[in-house]
Formats: structure tokens, sequence, C-alpha cells
């Protein structure tokens, strides 16, 4: 049996490559997405671990209650670390805001960048890459990213903003790489020398101190002297203990990658599946005679079931040594890309780590044998006596009964846990439950999928029959008369097409939303802001822009932090034309009146407030007030600060504060880019004022869903990929099995373009079943996801995306019926009827 088994093999080397081509992407797929996070893993650990080495223990506050102030260690500390005996030398890291100035005058990002100290001698853990560190307080360093985004170079002098947004010049003497410090990556860094980041941070104390051990002192022995000294006000860690900690903080996003990209693994690795039960289903179903003559020749149920999961071991293992290689070149090829286009990615090798050798061996071959089982259980059953039939046995499919329930609870329990989470808050619970809900909801329509295919076959192949006349027609029945068959090869493409559709739905939803959203909490042209949130704007920038003639209703907002009851709040006013008016929920702004405020809704949840109600406010100039609560509002829709009060009482309590943000329209008849100059020059002599517009911010947001959608599209086009070498090995074995049938047709007249065309039609209507039920899935199960994750959907319908699914679905089908069909309209007529 082995070599009978082993002969057939090589004997169908096309079905081997065709049955082993879906296995192996599902495996590479996995093993790609190992690769590229095990590398960027591999390269954080090897970059931090370089620096790691020179400290002997770091001091850091002791974990506690989250405040709105990150906490420091001060001064006293350090000089106590240094007194500890085994300490040869321990430095503070400051580290605070010190925003860069650009090229253009103003400041650079949209947030200001980090002024971080550069600890000299051996306790420099700052990996320069160009130039050297700091040495006195005119020089300075730029992170890398930085230098090279704002067009700054080492000998260049550049201009810092301290923390009162004073100017200062330095000489830039090196580049720096920020490493695992994913803040600095963000914001990007300046480096100073220790006592100059004090003066240009305006912080009073350090993040943290390195410390290194005198010679012979062990880290173990030097933490347990500091952590002795200090107490249990400050965690003490080894620099072992303090580089792992920050190595599996670093990998916190690594790893949700990893999920997120094992999401469209396993969805290959299940269209795979599929693929494979149907190949080895079609395989017994048409090898029957061989079979059963292998069983009139001596050979047991048990051996011809061995036979069969050999074969599934021997693909399943072929496939997996590809999927890996192939996973291989993925993983390089995707960081090779993403290095090229600027991601701040570490430099490392792409390697195949132990742990994903093992794990794409392992699922290919699992996956592969699995979906063999039940075919090979089937290939035992086949009589001996039919090695004496001429003609195979056509089986026939009838809906059991077990079928039945399966599918009723399946659907039932899908539509009842989706109908829940439409009742539920929006949220990532409702949104969970919904999944939950599509994915039993799909395992019905699997289940059921040969009970539906026969009358979705007649309405898909309406057309077709009646424009290909004979050849359509047969096609229609060729798709019909072996309902499980056609459904297991249909499902493969109804995932990806689903999948796709839902994601369709979602982000054409999640875009029309937000622009709804957007034109209702930024209902202006253009919006300024300082660039540190905390900061104000000087009140002579909202003057200077109601003087402009170009630019109409100016509203400048004001707001502060004051404790309100217990907790503590935004408080804010502001200054507007008589025209403003923000929606509240019971009556209209003209209720805010001296003593009174009007407070958002989740103010009112949190202090347990209604409209009557008083709450005490603590203020900086006039002590504690009681305000009568006179409307709420919707923070989704109303955009105030928490707690809104009239302006002349906002000025009393809290005196002149800046403002927060200022918004502004163009007048009518004046251009784009005409009110886009004035903006910007009221702007121009405030550095830290940034200027944003509606457009540009909803552009933001469609170019970031556009590339969601393109990764997720292209991910799941492997699926797409996956189910089209699915159709064609199906058609592939279905025109061996109809050899007969075929010469039949041929010899009553049937030319060889029409049993070519007759092919590609069954092709065709198999492709469009299988993008109907994934439209309607996808359709339905975006929109209830849509519904889940924010309120007051606008729902939108993708319709031409969607009619391009269903049309590359049916070309898809078409272009994997040409091999097929070829091989078909080629065969002898003589010779196809003797081998029956």
């Amino acid at each position: 049996m082995l070599k009978t088994t082993l002969a057939g093999l090589r004997a169908h080397k096309l079905r081997l490559l065709l049955t082993s081509l879906a296995i192996a992407l599902g495996v590479g797929f996995i093993a790609g997405t190992f690769v590229l996070t095990d590398t960027i893993d591999a390269g954080f650990t090897q970059k931090f671990s370089a620096a790691a080495d020179r400290i002997d223990a770091a001091v850091t506050p002791a974990p506690g209650e989250r405040s709105r102030e990150e906490p420091l260690v001060p001064d006293a500390v350090l000089e106590k670390v240094r007194a500890v005996g085994g300490v040869a030398d321990a430095q503070g890291l400051v580290q605070g805001t010190s925003a860069l100035m650009g090229k253009d005058g103003k400041v650079a990002g949209d947030y200001p960048t980090a002024g971080v100290s550069i600890a000299e001698g051996s306790l420099n853990r700052t990996l320069i890459t160009s130039g050297s560190a700091p040495r006195t307080p005119a020089e300075a360093v730029l992170d890398e990213n930085t230098a090279r985004t704002r067009g700054f170079t080492v000998g260049e002098t550049i201009t810092v903003l301290d923390s009162k947004e004073v100017k200062h010049e330095f000489t830039l003497v090196g580049l720096f790489d920020v490493g695992l410090n994913q803040e600095l990556g963000f914001t990007g860094a300046v480096g100073f020398t220790t006592g100059t980041a004090r003066s240009m941070t305006g912080e009073k104390g350090f993040r943290e101190i390195d410390v290194a051990a005198a010679e012979g002192v062990t880290q173990d022995a030097v933490r347990d002297s500091i952590a002795a000294a200090l107490g249990p006000d400050y965690q003490v860690k080894t620099g072992k203990d303090y580089a792992d900690a920050l190595a599996r903080q670093n990998g916190a996003d690594t790893q949700m990658i990893t999920m997120g990209l094992l999401m469209f693994g396993l969805v290959a690795m299940f269209v795979a599946a599929l693929v494979i039960y149907n190949t080895f289903n079609i395989l017994v179903a048409q090898r029957t005679r061989e079979m059963a003559l292998l069983r009139c020749i001596g050979a047991t149920r048990g051996q011809v079931f061995g036979s069969i999961v050999l074969e599934s071991v021997v693909v399943g293992l072929l496939s997996s040594v590809l999927g890996l290689l192939l996973g291989y070149g993925l993983g390089a090829g995707a960081l090779a890309v993403l290095t090229s286009v600027g991601a701040p990615l570490p430099s490392a090798t792409a390697a195949l780590a132990p742990r994903t050798i093992v794990l794409g061996l392992l699922i290919g071959l699992v996956v592969t044998v699995g979906a063999a089982l039940l075919p090979a259980r089937s290939a035992t059953r086949v009589a001996p006596i039919a090695a004496l039939r001429t003609q195979v046995e056509e089986h026939t499919f009838r809906a059991g009964l077990i079928r039945v329930i399966f599918a009723s609870l399946f659907l039932v329990a899908g539509v009842g846990a989706t109908v829940a989470a439409l009742g539920m808050e929006p949220g990532q619970a409702a949104l969970i439950v919904v999944m939950v809900g599509g994915s039993l909801v799909f395992l019905g329509v699997l289940t059921l999928g040969p009970v539906i295919v026969k009358p979705l076959g007649a309405f898909v192949g309406w057309l077709p029959a009646r424009l290909f006349k004979v050849p359509g027609r047969l096609a229609v029945d060729n798709s019909r008369r072996n309902p499980k068959r056609s459904a297991t090869t249909t499902v493969a493409l109804t995932v990806g097409v689903t999948l796709m559709t839902l994601i369709a739905v979602l982000t054409g939803t999640m875009r029309a939303t937000y622009s709804q959203k957007l034109d209702d909490q930024f209902p202006v042209d253009y919006m300024i802001q300082p660039q540190a949130r905390d900061s104000g704007l000087p009140r002579a920038l909202a003057e200077d822009l109601r003087s402009r003639p170009e630019l109409t209703g100016v509203a400048a907002f004001r707001q502060t932090i004051a404790k309100v009851g217990k907790d503590e709040y935004e408080v804010g006013t502001f200054v507007a034309p008589a025209d403003f008016r923000p929606e509240l929920v019971t009556g209209s702004i003209d209720v805010l009146r001296p003593g009174t405020a009007v407070v958002a809704d989740y103010v009112a949840k949190d202090l347990g407030l209604k409209v009557g109600d008083r709450v005490p406010v603590r203020t900086a100039k006039a002590g504690t007030v009681e305000l009568a609560v006179v409307s709420t509002f919707d923070s989704e829709v109303t955009d105030l600060a928490g707690v809104t009060v009239p302006k002349e009482d906002f000025e009393r309590y809290f005196g002149a504060v800046g403002d927060s943000r200022v918004l502004v329209n163009a007048r009518d008849g004046v251009g784009p880019e005409q009110a886009r100059k004035v903006v910007e020059a009221a702007a121009q002599p405030y550095p830290t004022a940034k200027v944003a517009s509606s457009t540009e911010v909803r552009g933001e947001f469609d170019e970031a869903l556009d590339m969601m959608l393109m990764i997720i599209t292209g991910l799941l086009g492997l699926a797409v990929l996956i189910s089209l070498l699915g159709i064609a090995n199906t058609l592939s074995l279905s025109v061996h099995e109809r050899t007969r049938e075929s010469a039949l047709l041929r010899a009553l007249g049937l030319t060889r373009p029409q049993l070519r065309w007759m092919l590609s039609v069954e092709a065709l209507i198999l492709g469009l079943i299988g993008a109907l039920v994934g439209v309607v899935l996808g359709v339905t199960f975006g929109w209830a996801a849509a519904q889940t994750m924010t309120g007051d959907v606008a729902f939108r319908l993708p319709v031409l995306q969607i009619l391009a699914f269903v049309a590359l679905s049916g070309l898809a089908g078409v272009l994997a019926a040409v091999l097929p069909a070829r091989r078909a309209a080629r065969a002898s007529i003589v010779g196809s009827l003797a081998s029956g």
C-alpha cells in the first residue's frame, strides 16, 4: 500500500502541486507574520541590550496612583544614592518639553519635542549616530528622525523654546537614536547637558537615576543597598531587570500587530483547509474504482484509510516546508518595504526561529491531515463490487436532520447574539459580541451550503443559461448536480468576499460618520491651537483675527483645570459672536448667566448632577464658589469645556487665562487659499500657534482609512487567492472525473469551444454564488459592527466596491477555469470513451 500511495503521488504531479499550493500559502502567511515580528523584536532587544549593559541599577518613583504630572526623583535622592556604599557613579536623567523651532519660524511638529539630558561617561546610554554628545551649555543634539524631516544637519544652529517659550540658540553637534523610547520616537527630542536640560524644560527632578556599581560589586548587591537606603517610595531594579521590563513594554505593540496579522493568517488557513478537504473529497470520489480494486486484491479498510492519510501527510509536509520558505520571503520582503518607506524599524536580519518552523510544520500537517480524515473515512466504505462497475456512481445529496438541526442552532444563536449586541452600549464588548454572532451565522450558512447552493445556482445561472445557450444550460446543471462539492468550493471564496465587503462597509460608514461628526463638532474653516495642549494662546491673536476683513465668526475658548465637587475637570468659557449657538440638551446657551454653569454629560454622570443642582468649584482667584447647573450637553456633539461658565465669571474666578483654541470662518466669497494665508499671517508672530483646517483633519482621517483598507484588502487577497486555487483544483479534478461525460458530449456534437465555454460558465456560476453569499453576510454584519462602534452612525453602502467584488469574483472563477477547460477540450473523444 505504501508503494501504491507513493506511486499515485508521483503519477499525479499537477494534482499534488495544486493541493500543496493552497496549504503552502496559508502556512506562508503565518510564518511570514512570525518572521516579521520576531525580527522587529530581536532588533529592539539587541538595540536596548547594547545600552543596558552600561548600567547596574536604575531608580524610578514607586508605581502608585496615576496623576496628571509625571512623578519625579528629587535632587536629594540622587545625592543619597551617590552616598550608598558600592556605588561608583550615579546620574539623573531629565526629560521634559523643549519645543524645537523649524526653519519656517514655527514650532516643529504637532506636538512639542522633548528635551532630554545626555549622561556623561560610562552611564551614557544614548546612541550617538553622527557627531558627538553635547559637552557645553551651548551645544545640543537632535534625534535622527526629527533632523531628517526638518532638514537639520550637524554644524547648524537650532532654535529651541524653553518652558516659558523663550527662544534659545544651540549648535547642533550630533544626532542620536531614540532607541526603545516610544514617547521620544513620537514627539522627537533635543538632547542637552544635564544642567541645560533642567533649565530648558523647567523640570524640578529626574525621570530616573542610572547607577554604575563599583568594581567587584554585583548588580543585585548594589540594588539591595540602594533599596535599603531609599525605602519604599522608590523602585530599584538591576540593569538586567530594567532592560527586560523595557523590552516587554516595547513588545506589547508588536504582540498586537502579531495577533492582528495572525487573524488573517488563520483565515487563510481556514480557507486552505476547506480547499484541501474538498480536494480529498473529489479524489476519493473519482478513485472509487481504484479503491475497490485494491479491496478486491486484498487491501483492508484500514490499509485504504491509511493510504489516504499517508497521502495527506506527504502533501502536508511538502506544502508546509514550501510555506516556511514562502513565509521567510514574505517576512523579509515586508521588512524591506517598511524600511524603504521610512518606518522606524531597527536593523536586524530576518530569520526563521525554531518556534516558527515547528508551528508552521505542525499547523500545515494538522490542517492537511484533519481535512483528509472525513474523505479517508468515506473511502473505506467503497464496496469491492464497485470495481466491476463501468461507471462511477454519482452520489446524490440529501439534507439530513442532523445538518438542519445544527444549522438552525448556529443561525438562531448567531442572530440572537447580534441582536443582543445591538442593544448594548457602543464599545469593544458590543463589537466582540457582533463578531461572535457573525461567526455563528457563518457556520450556519456553511452547514446549509449544500442546501442553498442549488437555488442560488439556478438564480445566478439564469442569465448565463440564456446568453450561452447549450453550454450555459449544461454549466448550470453541472453546478447544481453535486451541491456538496459546489458548496465546499464556493465557501472558500465566500470567506474572502465576506470579509472584504464587511471592511468596505465599515470604512465607508465610519468615514461618513466621522465626517458628519466633524462637521458638527468643527463647523468652521480653521482652528488654531497651541502646540502643547496644556499651554495657551495670547488673546491678541483672536483680536487680530477679528480685525481681518476676510474672516468672520471668530470664537475663542479658554479653559483650565479646577476641582469641581470631588474631582478635577476642565472649567472654561468662550468669547464668540452672537450667532454662535452650541447645542444643549435643554434650552439654549442664553440660560448661561452669572453664577450658573452648563456641564457635560460625563461630568453630570460622574457627580450625579441634574439641572437645578448646585456644585462647588474651587477657583484660583475667588476661592470656592457654588454654581447652579442650568443645562447639560452631549460631549460628543458639543465641544465645550466640561464645566462652562460665563466669560465675566471665568475672569473673576481664574484671571487672564490665554485662549486654548480659536475657531475661524472665512467670509463668503473669500477663497480657501486666500483665507488660509490671512490666518497664517495672523498666527505667524506666535511660534507655538498651529493652524489646522477641517479639510486637512478630514483628509488625514481619510488617508488613514484608505491605508487601513489597502492593507486589509491585500491581506484578504491571500484568502481569495487560495480560494481561486480551490476553484481551479476542483474544476481540474472534476474534468478528470467527467472524462467520459465530456467525451460523450463531444460525440453528440458539442464543439471544443462550447466545451470550454461550459466549464468557464460553470466556474463563473461558482464564483458568483460565493460572491453573492459573501456580499449578503458582509453587508449585514458590516452594518451591525458599525452600530456597535459608535453612536449616531451614518450608514453608507459602497455599491461600486461591492459590485466590483462580485465582478472580480466571477472573473476570477473564469480565469481559474482556463487550464482545466483547455485540458478537457484537447482530450481525445475515442480515448476518453475507452478510458471508462
